[in-house]
């Protein structure tokens, strides 16, 4: 069995039309450094007495499926982890274009996300993701980069791909240089 490498992990994201179903088109590959989106079910110990010295065989939890992707802080692919976070914005202007962001929107939407390891091969889709939080911090210099914090409706796993072939934006980074801070 081949070992998977970080430098080979891929990830692609689409955003749904209908909440909970992964769309069969239009996925676009983004950058991330790294990501713990993952499901998990864990197991509750009894707390019953009564019952001898050994303890009663534990119950199954509910199961979650969420985790933080730290992605770069670039000109075009950190659209779409704003776009997750506000919902769509409102665009202005030709060349260049002004996209505005609101805070506040009463629904917000939803995404598929597919995380790769094509040498395992082992393809985790997490459908009806959305974005809880998406926080960065300012600094002198270092890398510039935010993280989305996501709660999902669930994971499947398959040895083949749901994503098609993505498209890719072009990577452009900001570093801490090009911010500033204004009132």
């Amino acid at each position: 069995m081949a070992r998977a490498h970080g430098a080979r992990a891929q990830m692609a994201l689409a955003f749904e039309t209908v909440y909970g179903t992964a769309p069969a088109t239009g996925y676009r590959t983004v950058p991330f450094a790294s990501t713990t989106l993952g499901s998990e079910q864990p197991l509750i110990a009894s707390e019953l007495l009564g019952h001898g010295r050994d303890p009663l065989a534990p119950i199954k939890d509910a199961v979650t499926a969420d985790g933080d992707v730290v992605v770069p802080i670039d000109v075009e692919n950190l659209g779409l982890w704003l776009k997750a976070a506000f919902g769509a914005p409102v665009t202005s202007g030709t060349t260049p274009k002004t996209h505005t962001f609101q805070s506040g929107n009463w629904t917000l939407p939803s995404m598929a996300i597919e995380t790769a390891m094509p040498e395992v091969p082992r393809y985790a889709m997490y459908t009806g993701c959305v974005c809880d939080q998406l926080s960065w911090q300012m600094a002198r210099s270092g890398l510039l980069t935010a993280t989305a914090r996501l709660v999902a409706q669930g994971e499947s796993v398959a040895a083949t791909t749901a994503a098609g072939t993505p498209t890719a934006l072009s990577l452009q980074r900001f570093g801490h240089f090009n911010g500033a801070i204004t009132r």
